[in-house]
């Protein structure tokens, strides 16, 4: 424990409420309030269950997108359950013989909250996709029937259970394993039991990581192999429309936006939810008013996005681009506002006697909200195609296809400078208002209204499902060009939600950072150090690494589609036509076998890391690992996720407002490249590089009581076992998946696919 009180002044009266708070208290209003949340999330199933699903063509392709993504996850969860019993069973063991609090039964409670947060984490995955294949459907007819707020309302009622499943299962688990985990410490003082359950509960926080890494992982490279194969032989080679049934790949392709988009997006921004919380309570240490705080906070943010979703929605039928987005932003921003009267009245209460300090954490709680819609702006203005940036990718498709990827690489590299601009402010504000447990609170406070944020984000896939179906159901014009504005507003709020995605997870990497340091008991990190700077470079280099799988694997997945397809239009006689059938069912094959495939060495690298350079070099050498990830993979996801948005809105520019000559024109072919190059950096590398970061952090975390106190290379010969699993698992998977081409003659459709094409 510090010298000085974790928050700056001790509470001032130990003997009364809330310095005297029992665990039980300090979670009961964030289980009220995730309680709360999942009621609502349940009453939005209801009244999404209760939706018209149009006509029976329609449920068919609804149907057969629904198979896929189960039958995906399936596949990819029978690989992850080996994954977390195998970690679970080394948690055991390195806290059952060297336990943090001396009883044998800390191996028991780390490997628990690992599993749960892993189960966890996987439902909260399986819940958005179970809902979001649902909705797609239900959001072509309201766009027939009822016209675009009707759709709209239906699509952002579908993100919307994703968003308030994910922070109720989040908050419940955290708060319910902060609770179990503190029982059973027979002669342990009330204020050790306290930072006991918050050490375990970084295992909670490792188990939802590491299913956040798979299934961002895994669901990218499944979406965009699928993607890229779709586009360039439909669009450029076969001149096709997007989504035409024709297309081999048009199901598989539905199928990614929710593996991808949707189960991905909401595993990763579960991760940062419960990993800002950890963050906060092991910075508190034994202040129980610290302590509770973070649980408050994250309980009233789930109230404060109910509140907020009932003011999504449009009056004007005929709205523009600008006039939906507002749609959406009033009810993030009248969430983020009612947060903000609700951390005041906390932090009142809370802090009497200390009110100074209430205060100065408050302003760091606003920070956070405020970084976080900052954020979300510039990255709307960098990937938005009502300003300059994305117009000039346009304009640059005049010259050709290789100007197009030039100007998009620009303009992703400049976005980097206004988000590192506005994390830098906010990093130091909060340092100089509360030190590192004010950092952890305005990461805690960026994600208080996750609820509805992500309800914004997850809307995107729901609307372009609801325009592939529309496509391939052959329905009238105005359903389309509903759909398609729907679609091109879920193109702005997925980039948006990707640079929240990142902003958020870099504030809670730097809490893990600090939280590991203070748990390993390092004091002073002097970059000139040999072994510190040796940790730097190597954690700068791992985002590179890890990017470059997933794009060597994107690549090589999207080349088996793209040979399968031409396949199909070459042996099938009459599909180019229209008057034969595809066979949509090898191509979700070809993507689910390569995704589950592709997924196993950037995880192995990302997990393995940080235990080789903690456990053979020592604990500065792992606090320069994770600096210099976290500042490389900054960088890149934020270049890479904005480039990607920036590139794919400048199709959508071309195709929906008719610039350049509208569809068709060599421009339009030149942009399509672009969105072809940007596909795997804004749904593959890029949203991963997020996880990758907080991924190592958490891990640090949970091993910190294990390496605290140990001289530099004391323990080299434990590190031996993570270095020789990392080389010879490279090894393996090279020989088995990496040295070869994916033969689409040796895959299959998933066992118990009912999938089949559609005409």
């Amino acid at each position: 424990m510090s010298a000085t009180p974790p928050l700056g002044e001790a509470c001032p009266n130990a003997d009364s409420f809330p310095c005297n708070a029992g665990t039980f208290e300090i979670i009961s209003l964030a289980l009220a309030a995730g309680g709360a949340g999942l009621a609502m999330s349940l009453s939005l199933t209801k009244k999404l269950n209760g939706m018209p699903r149009g006509s029976d063509l329609m449920n068919s392709i609804s149907d057969k997108i629904k198979s896929g993504a189960r039958s995906f996850l399936v596949t990819e969860y029978s690989y992850l359950i080996r994954y977390v019993v195998v970690t679970a069973v080394g948690l055991f063991c390195l806290y059952f013989f060297d336990p943090v609090s001396t009883e044998k039964l800390d191996g028991m409670r780390y490997s628990v909250c690992f599993v749960m947060g892993a189960f966890l984490s996987a439902a909260a995955g399986w819940n958005g996709m179970v809902v979001a294949t649902d909705a797609n459907v239900k959001t072509t007819q309201a766009a027939d029937k009822g016209g675009l707020n009707a759709a709209l309302q239906v699509a952002f009622t579908g993100g919307a259970v994703m968003g308030f499943m994910v922070v109720s299962l989040g908050l419940l688990g955290v708060s319910l394993m902060y609770y179990l985990v503190g029982l059973g410490y027979d002669n342990a003082a009330e204020s050790d039991i306290l930072m006991y359950s918050a050490d375990a509960l970084a295992a909670f926080g490792f188990g939802a990581s590491s299913i956040a890494l798979f299934a961002r992982v895994a669901g990218g490279i499944y979406t965009k192999a699928a993607d890229v194969g779709a586009d360039l032989v439909g669009k450029i080679e076969m001149d096709i429309p997007e989504d035409d049934p024709r297309n081999p790949a048009v199901i598989a392709d539905n199928v990614g936006d929710n593996v991808g988009d949707v189960a991905g997006m909401g595993a990763d921004l579960f991760e940062s939810f419960v990993g800002s919380i950890i963050a906060a309570l092991v910075l508190a240490e034994d202040d129980v008013v610290g302590i509770m705080l973070p649980f408050w906070i994250a309980g009233s943010g789930i109230v404060a996005s109910v509140i907020g979703y009932f003011f999504v929605g449009i009056k004007n039928p005929n709205a523009n681009q600008k006039e939906l987005l507002m749609a959406l932003h009033k009810g993030t921003i009248i969430a983020s506002v009612i947060e903000i009267i609700f951390a005041a009245i906390i932090v009142t209460f809370l802090f009497q006697g200390r009110e100074a300090v209430g205060w100065s954490i408050f302003g760091c709680i606003c920070l956070g909200l405020t970084a976080g819609v900052l954020i979300g702006q510039a990255t709307e203005y960098f990937t938005s195609y009502a300003h300059w940036p994305v117009q000039s990718i346009a304009d640059a498709g005049e010259t050709g296809p290789a100007t197009v990827v030039i100007q998009g690489l620009g303009i992703g590299m400049i976005s980097t400078v206004i988000p590192v601009v506005i994390l830098a402010i906010t990093i130091l504000v909060c340092d100089y208002l509360a030190g590192l447990y004010g950092i952890a609170m305005s990461s805690v406070g960026m994600l208080s209204t996750l609820g509805i944020t992500l309800a914004t984000d997850c809307y995107g896939p729901i609307a372009d499902n609801a325009g592939g179906i529309a496509e391939m159901a052959d329905m009238d014009d105005h359903v389309r060009e509903t759909t398609d504005a729907l679609d091109a507003l879920g193109n702005t709020t997925a980039a948006t939600g990707k640079g929240f995605a990142i902003g958020s997870a870099v504030l809670t990497s730097l809490s893990l950072l600090a939280a590991f340091k203070t748990k390993a008991g390092i004091e002073v990190v002097d970059i000139t150090e040999p072994t510190v700077l040796t940790g730097a470079l190597i954690g700068g280099m791992l985002p590179f690494l890890f990017a470059a799988l997933t794009m060597l694997s994107v690549q090589k997945a999207a080349g088996a589609i793209i040979v399968e397809v031409r396949r199909q239009f070459a042996e099938i006689p009459g599909l180019r036509e229209g008057t034969a059938e595809a066979d949509s069912d090898r191509c979700v094959a070809i993507s689910t076998k390569s995704s589950c495939q592709e997924m196993i060495l950037p995880g192995l690298y990302a997990i393995l890391s940080p235990l080789a350079i903690g456990f053979t070099i020592g604990g500065k050498a792992l606090t320069g690992l994770l600096a210099g990830a976290i500042i490389s993979g900054m960088m890149l996801a934020i270049k890479m996720a904005n480039a990607g948005g920036a590139w794919d809105n400048a199709k959508k520019y071309i195709e929906i407002e008719g610039a350049k000559g509208g569809k068709g024109t060599d421009v339009h072919k030149a942009c399509v490249v672009g969105d072809t190059v940007g596909d795997p950096f804004k749904d593959t590398s890029g949203p991963a590089l997020n996880i990758l970061i907080k991924l190592m952090s958490i891990i640090a975390l949970t091993i910190a009581p294990s390496i605290a106190g140990a001289e530099e290379w004391e323990h080299w010969y434990w590190g031996l076992i993570p270095l020789g699993v990392m080389f010879v698992g490279s090894y393996v998977v090279y020989k088995m998946f990496w040295r070869g081409p994916i033969e689409p003659d040796q895959t299959q459709p998933p066992e118990g696919s009912n999938l089949s094409s559609v005409v």
